[in-house]
């Protein structure tokens, strides 16, 4: 009996060690550059090869799901059929490309069973009119969960940050006000959480600032001021000698603050207009991209002071081939970037940004907003149109499989074990070897 206690103490004590890299916790993954160290998903799928479960997903939704140990968590935003009048008219040169803001919505978290996809528990975090439209391409619920296994928090922008335990219950709510965002697209950022500490970033039309707040009660730690137009990155927190970061992409600057006190580290310009793409970190430096009205990727050190702008903190960076939506997947000391929203590819050697392969593109798949993914020596890209490309993790296209689903994807894949999740329009499907 004895031997058998000790025998389970220590199965438990390993199993808690790896229980962060073996979940899928928050948007890009466990260590927040898109890899699964040990997820070993299928190679190939379609309709009818390789899907554990695939189930309706009521409302409108591209936040990627995240996965901790037999559940499955998704936000959505649910139309009541109550008709409103928008309290914003869509302008400007887009406004044909923005549905304006006159339903009723259910702003809805869901946990779902990670072996049927059965509901678990669903809970309305709020139901009322929101105060702006949304890209077309989008929603209302463009934010991933994240947990860290006690806690659960929702974000829904405007309309609310929302902590759970896992069982669905409530532990409290807090409003940060109304996002004006640019020809009103919407919110799409998802918060960060390291140490008890929330990270959200509040970049948009009117008053900038990035706040953090106690996962246990709700209560505002600090916040800093930011002078950025709308963005929609999600803040990256790193650890860099003892010392926990937040790293915030923005149009103006990417900037660093520490997570104890908010104070800024580093500070550096260099990006695009509406940076989306978020930041990965690896190999000892920080990566930054933007896409749209130009291209920009920066590998910065992390132990910068002040402006490093042409300092050598800025390790090297490049002006073409990078992503406006999708944010990159850093796979050991390989860098993959996509293209604007294209299937076009380009994989750079992080510690140097040599280009390895550039600018090649997958025919078949016409448009990516999800961003790549990585396991098992593996990359996975999928596209909008239901497309999708398996390739290997090596400095050269390599294409393993390549596979199709009847869905459309702007939601990123998530990955835990051998199974993959990926998030349609319409559908949530559990892809899994089966073995």
């Amino acid at each position: 009996m004895k031997i058998l206690v000790l025998i389970v103490s220590i199965s438990v004590a390993c199993a808690g060690e790896n229980v962060w890299d073996s979940n899928w916790p928050q948007w890009r993954g466990p260590q927040a550059n898109g890899v699964a160290p040990h997820g070993n998903p299928p190679i190939e799928w379609s309709e009818t090869k390789n899907v554990q479960w695939k189930v309706a997903v009521p409302g409108r939704g591209h936040s990627t799901p995240i996965i901790w140990r037999d559940q499955v968590f998704i936000l959505t935003a649910i139309p009541t059929g109550k008709q409103a009048k928008p309290s914003v008219v869509p302008d400007g040169p887009n406004a044909k490309m923005v549905d304006p803001a006159s339903e009723a919505q259910r702003f809805t978290v869901m946990s779902l069973d990670r072996a049927t996809g059965k509901v678990r528990w669903q809970q309305t975090a709020r139901e009322q009119v929101p105060h702006e439209g949304f890209h077309r391409d989008h929603g209302y619920a463009s934010g991933s969960p994240i947990t860290d296994g006690k806690y659960l928090v929702a974000y829904f922008g405007s309309n609310g940050l929302f902590c759970y335990d896992l069982t669905g219950r409530l532990l409290w709510q807090k409003d940060l006000g109304r996002q004006r965002t640019r020809y009103a697209y919407g919110e799409g950022t998802s918060p960060a959480l390291k140490n008890h500490i929330i990270v959200v970033l509040w970049d948009n039309e009117d008053d900038d600032f990035i706040v953090a707040i106690d996962v246990r009660d709700g209560k505002e730690l600090w916040r800093q001021k930011r002078d950025e137009p709308t963005g929609w990155s999600t803040p990256l927190i790193i650890e860099h000698k003892g010392r926990w970061q937040v790293v915030a992409n923005g149009t103006n600057k990417v900037r660093s603050y520490d997570l104890s006190t908010g104070e800024l580290l580093w500070e550096c310009g260099g990006q695009t207009l509406n940076a989306i793409p978020s930041p990965v970190a690896g190999q000892g430096l920080v990566f930054v991209t933007s896409g749209y009205r130009g291209n920009a990727v920066y590998a910065m050190r992390p132990d910068g002071h002040g402006d490093i702008a042409g300092t050598p903190a800025v390790a090297w960076f490049r002006k073409k081939h990078t992503p406006y939506v999708p944010s990159p997947l850093l796979y050991g000391n390989l860098l993959y970037l996509i293209s604007w929203n294209n299937a076009v590819l380009s994989i750079l050697e992080a510690t140097t940004g040599n280009a390895l392969v550039e600018a090649h593109r997958f025919e078949g798949i016409k448009q990516v907003y999800a961003s790549p993914v990585g396991a098992a020596d593996r990359v996975y890209l999928v596209g909008r149109d239901g497309n999708a490309v398996v390739l290997r993790n090596k400095g050269a296209i390599e294409v393993l499989a390549r596979n199709r689903l009847d869905d459309g994807f702007e939601a990123s894949p998530a990955i835990v074990g051998n199974q993959m999740f990926l998030r349609g329009r319409q559908s949530l499907y559990c892809l899994s070897n089966n073995r």
